[in-house]
């Protein structure tokens, strides 16, 4: 992984179907760590918590001990963030683009 792009942890993160689907688990809720185990049958919890050390390690999660539990909380910035570097900008440039097509189309 690269030192030099702060995004490469998140993309990395977002990489795989599995911690995609514990983010989307989290985007309502805080859970333990055993309720999310509890959400992927197929797979046993210390391959769940191999994904969540790497969604914590690209600032994605947020642990919290409470006790003898570990509440995982999502953070939403990272994602943000690549939706101010990449999204944002490239669909207002083809929306411009667009804009301009149907223009010239309605002109013509």
């Amino acid at each position: 992984m690269s030192i030099h792009d702060p995004f490469d942890a998140t993309f990395k993160a977002l990489a795989s179907p599995i911690r995609r689907q514990i983010l989307d688990d989290l985007k309502d809720q805080p859970l333990t760590t055993g309720t999310l185990c509890g959400h992927f049958a197929d797979i046993d919890r210390c391959t769940v918590m191999q994904h969540l050390k790497v969604l914590e390690d690209a600032g994605l999660v947020i642990a919290e001990r409470r006790g003898r539990e570990r509440w995982n909380h999502l953070n939403a910035l990272p994602i943000q963030d690549i939706h101010d570097r990449w999204i944002g900008p490239h669909a207002a440039a083809a929306a411009a683009r667009l804009t301009r097509f149907r223009q010239a189309v309605e002109t013509a």
